[in-house]
């Protein structure tokens, strides 16, 4: 066989997914505020593209605007994965919708609270707690208790202060990186330790809870004995306290009676740093038609096409900018093509998911049903991992609260009898009924509730209750029953 160069000609197969494609992918992916934040980037890099006012509907009224115009069938993807090969070859009437349909509506839930007569607006960031955070409040009294060196050493301290109120540091460390004795450090922290609210400044829990007792004035030998013996206290361990304590039963019941009215996290009763409020994408309504899935639209801007602007700028344009032009349009009409198609995908998926779990909404989590993105799928056409993308990051409100697209999919326990199963969430609730209602005196172990669930006709491991009360955050019935103990 000779040796050396020579062209080969070869075909071959291979899967490829355009930029607009991939795009629009990751749109349906997006929750609504991650999508907000998406159009924003999108309306600052195109000038064609224009968000409409809240009271604009974007026709005729304005002929400046176009809502999409006519994007180039070619370049306009489903967002099925299934069909990720292939471009939509469908027309733009296949994005027409019924706006007068109870199963979708461009505007938002609360945009027709005042067309329904139930009162204004609810303004549901007035619910948010206005008051100031922990180290707003520390700092305040840092500057009416310290001045100088030891202010300065105070502001540290209290930015290494964690939210619940605990000094999280070394001091050792603390004073050789700053640079000062060590019994300064111990001083201001011991004046720290002093703020409101009471607890503020501890390195622990014992210590947390010796502050509030000397605020309290409690703090005495036996109380401190018993605060050095916490973990005694979580076991339940009365006779060895006593004894060590050396108090009797009177004593001793009293003395935790003070201990549990401790703040164990004094500073959480501060605002927090502002975490996130979920914003629901989908919202949950029964009608007398059945029921209504619509789309949170008032998170969203509505983008608009500015074609009066593109004529414009291509009069007089040299070719190149002409051809940017073009781009610059195509990826507009791209881009509202696609999110029209985002918001069907999604109701149809959630028309989907409330059709299945139709029970949960009617009747509460014990009626919920076992089910699969599969199942979804195969109902509205579409490939399972299309399924996965829309209930990923997405929450829909309704009567019975706001929950997350993914809490309605969940495994099944077969019955004991029959045919048919019910949801691992029904067995959960009905689990944690079970321990809400254990008297002190009957505590229920784990075997004795896969007994009884089996009566009920769930067939049920023990391991598989443990599993989801873990899941709950309920302790053993060991730890259930020192529990009813100290609360007696």
């Amino acid at each position: 066989m000779a040796l050396g160069p020579r062209l080969d000609l070869r075909q071959s197969q291979s899967l490829v997914m355009t930029p607009q494609l991939q795009q629009a992918i990751k749109l349906l992916a997006l929750s609504n505020l991650e999508l907000e934040a998406y159009l924003a980037e999108a309306l600052e890099g195109n000038p064609l593209l224009d968000a409409a006012s809240a009271d604009s509907d974007g026709s005729a009224g304005d002929p400046e605007y176009t809502p999409g115009g006519d994007a180039p069938t070619t370049e306009a993807a489903s967002l099925d994965a299934d069909q990720a090969l292939a471009a939509d070859g469908g027309s733009a009437n296949d994005l027409d919708v019924d706006l007068a349909a109870d199963s979708f509506h461009h505007d938002s839930a609360s945009d027709n609270v005042g067309l329904s007569g139930s009162g204004e607006d609810i303004d549901f960031d007035s619910f948010a707690e206005q008051e100031g955070t922990l180290h707003d409040h520390l700092l305040a009294q840092v500057g009416e208790r310290f001045s100088g060196i030891e202010a300065i050493v105070a502001g540290q301290l209290v930015s290494l202060i964690d939210e619940t109120g605990y000094l999280r540091a070394d001091l050792a460390e603390l004073a050789a990186q700053l640079g000062v004795p060590l019994a300064l450090l111990e001083d201001v922290l011991a004046g720290i330790q002093c703020f409101d609210p009471a607890g503020v400044g501890g390195r622990d829990l014992a210590e947390c809870i010796a502050i509030q007792a000397r605020e309290a004035d409690r703090y005495d030998p036996a109380m401190a004995t018993m605060i050095a013996h916490l973990d005694l206290v979580a076991k339940g361990a009365f006779p060895q306290l006593k004894r060590i304590c050396g108090v009797d039963d009177e004593d001793l019941a009293d003395m935790i009676r003070e201990l549990r009215s401790y703040d164990p996290k004094p500073g959480l009763k501060f605002g927090s740093e502002g975490a996130p409020a979920v914003v629901p994408d989908l919202y949950i309504r029964q009608t007398a038609k059945g029921w209504s899935v619509e789309i949170n639209s008032g998170t969203l801007p509505r983008l608009l096409v500015n074609r009066r602007y593109y004529t414009e700028l291509a009069q007089g344009a040299a070719a190149k900018s002409k051809a940017w032009l073009s781009e610059q349009l195509a990826g507009a009409n791209w881009l509202v093509r696609a999110l029209d198609q985002r918001q069907r995908t999604i109701v149809k998926v959630a028309s989907a998911i409330v059709k299945q779990q139709e029970g949960f909404f009617l009747h509460g989590v014990a009626h919920m049903r076992p089910l699969t993105l599969r199942q979804v799928a195969e109902e509205i056409g579409m490939h399972e991992s299309t399924v996965s993308r829309v209930t990923s990051n997405k929450y829909l409100s309704c009567a019975r609260g706001l929950f997350e697209l993914k809490y309605f999919f969940s495994s099944g326990i077969s019955a004991t009898e029959g045919e048919g199963a019910v949801s691992s969430e029904s067995i959960k609730s009905r689990i944690k009924a079970m321990i809400e209602a254990e008297d002190g005196k009957a505590i229920l172990s784990d075997e004795t509730i896969a007994q009884k669930l089996s009566a009920e006709g769930h067939d049920i491991a023990r391991r598989t209750v443990v599993k989801y009360r873990e899941a709950m955050g309920y302790g053993s019935s060991v730890q259930r029953r020192r529990q009813k103990a100290l609360a007696g």
